[in-house]
């Protein structure tokens, strides 16, 4: 901590105006929610909350929850996605780590890896960070699909307007 100028109090907030381009915060109070509706349904038993899909960064924030056993998908990140594991627990295919209840997880760009949720786990929820696009891939490599903040707004919209809330109730996740 820095000590304050004579004469000012530590406790006064910063008294200027912020730029006028500076994007608004984002605060999520029930970052995971008791209302069912704010799960965006991904697959079966595979649902995600979004915490922030960044447009003009290209990266998207959110938790992703899963209530089933099996592999969730193969899928390789052009760019580093960052992990925290809130509930159960993980581990891809291709590694001999398993992100436990409170693991940190950083996936280096490039990497394809294969997630796989073990049977005894009844559910699993997990902060994610991706950075840019993530690519759906075949064991050999070949191209199956893809998923971008776009692709996720999408979802989340449809998702909305179809259970109530509003196609833009996530606009408050925009930045």
């Amino acid at each position: 901590m820095t000590t304050p100028p004579s004469g000012v109090d530590a406790m006064t907030p910063y008294q200027l105006p912020n730029p006028p381009e500076a994007l608004r915060e984002i605060v999520v109070e029930s970052a995971i929610p008791r209302d069912e509706r704010l799960w965006v349904p991904q697959a079966d038993n595979v649902w995600f909350r979004p915490l922030c899909l960044n447009v003009s960064s290209g990266y998207w924030m959110n938790l992703l929850r899963v209530r089933k056993s099996g592999v969730l998908s193969r899928h390789r990140h052009p760019q580093a996605v960052h992990g925290m594991v809130l509930k159960g627990r993980w581990r891809y295919l291709e590694h001999d780590w398993v992100a436990t209840e409170g693991s940190y997880v950083f996936e280096p760009p490039g990497e394809t890896h294969t997630l796989y949720v073990p049977e005894d786990v009844e559910e699993m929820i997990t902060y994610f960070q991706v950075n840019g696009v993530m690519y759906y891939c075949d064991p050999y490599g070949k191209h199956t699909g893809y998923e971008d903040v776009f692709t996720k707004l999408d979802m989340c919209r449809a998702h909305y307007a179809r259970v109530g809330l509003g196609a833009n109730y996530v606009d408050q996740f925009v930045r």
